[in-house]
């Protein structure tokens, strides 16, 4: 990607849709994330607290900047319902450079109040 800044998206589950929204309003009028899609309901089956447990969730793709995954990560998971929120960080290994160009645009500039 050039001098661009690495570029990633981060997966986050989310409990509802309400919850999923307020998790990307968050985010991107922080500029933490560029762009939030927001999709439709999944079912999730994984194992917690030694049971394999099934539920609806809401998946969230953030688009942002790989040195902001940490700040990214901490007000997820400060705005959280759930105790260990899914927060995974996934390399973009190519694109439209106008559009990964844009993301790194979109988290860089301050946001005026």
């Amino acid at each position: 990607m050039g001098e661009s800044a690495e570029i990633v998206v981060v997966y986050v589950t989310a409990a509802t849709d309400a919850e999923a929204r307020a998790l990307a309003a968050s985010v991107v009028n922080e500029r933490l994330a560029a762009c939030a899609n927001i999709l439709p309901p999944i079912r999730s089956i994984y194992w917690w607290q030694g049971a394999v447990e099934e539920s609806v969730e809401v998946a969230l793709l953030l688009k942002t900047r790989a040195d902001l995954v940490p700040a990214l990560s901490k007000r997820v998971r400060a705005l959280h319902s759930y105790a260990c929120p899914c927060i995974v960080a996934l390399p973009v290994v190519g694109g439209n450079a106008a559009y990964l160009a844009w993301i790194s645009s979109e988290t860089t500039t301050k946001r005026s109040d």
